[in-house]
C-alpha cells in the first residue's frame, strides 16, 4: 500500500466536547439549543489544533458565560453517523456548581434558547437516544478510577 493509499483510509473523525455539571441536587445542567429539537450538554465541535479539554472550556464560556474548572474525562464515545462521518466524542466532569457560577449563567443569544438543570431521570425523554445513552454512562463514570470507553453510548460488547 502507497504513502497516499495509507492516508486515505485513515480516520478523520470529527470531535466534540461537552461537560456535565451539576446542581447541589444532584440535577445535570442541560442546553436547549434553537437549531435542534432535543436538549444536549453544554459543548460542541474540537477545532483544528485544538484539545478537546480546550475546546470544552472555550464551549463552556461561549455557550454559558462562565468558565468553571474542568475536570476529569469521564466517557469517550466512538458515535459515527450516517450523515457526518466517524464521530469521537468526550465527556468531561464539570463537577458541581456554586450558587454564583449558576447566577451568571447568560445563555448564547441565537444559539440557546435555555439552561436548566434537571434530575438524571429525565434525561431519556430530554436527550436523543445516544447522547442519552453517553451521559447516563457518564453520570455512572464519575468518581470512578478511570474514564469509560464507549461505543454509540454503550461498553462496546466483549470479546
Amino acid at each position: 500500500m502507497t504513502e497516499n493509499e495509507h492516508e486515505q483510509r485513515m480516520a478523520r473523525p470529527r470531535m466534540a466536547s461537552g461537560a456535565l455539571f451539576f446542581n447541589d441536587q444532584g440535577h445535570v445542567l442541560l442546553v436547549q439549543p434553537s437549531y435542534k429539537p432535543k436538549w444536549e450538554i453544554p459543548g460542541g465541535y474540537v477545532e483544528i489544533g485544538e484539545s478537546p479539554l480546550s475546546a470544552c472550556k472555550r464551549e463552556v464560556q461561549e455557550e454559558l458565560g462562565i468558565s468553571p474548572a474542568i475536570g476529569s474525562l469521564l466517557v469517550v464515545d466512538w458515535a459515527p453517523s450516517e450523515t457526518e462521518g466517524d464521530k469521537v466524542l468526550y465527556v468531561f466532569d464539570g463537577g458541581e456548581l456554586q450558587p454564583e457560577d449558576i447566577d451568571a449563567i447568560k445563555i448564547a443569544a441565537g444559539e440557546l434558547l435555555a439552561a436548566e438543570f434537571h434530575p438524571a431521570e429525565a434525561i431519556e425523554d430530554l436527550l436523543i437516544p445516544r447522547l442519552a445513552r453517553r451521559v447516563k454512562r457518564a453520570i455512572a463514570a464519575r468518581g470512578g478510577p478511570h474514564p469509560e470507553y464507549l461505543e454509540h453510548g454503550q461498553p462496546p460488547p466483549q470479546a
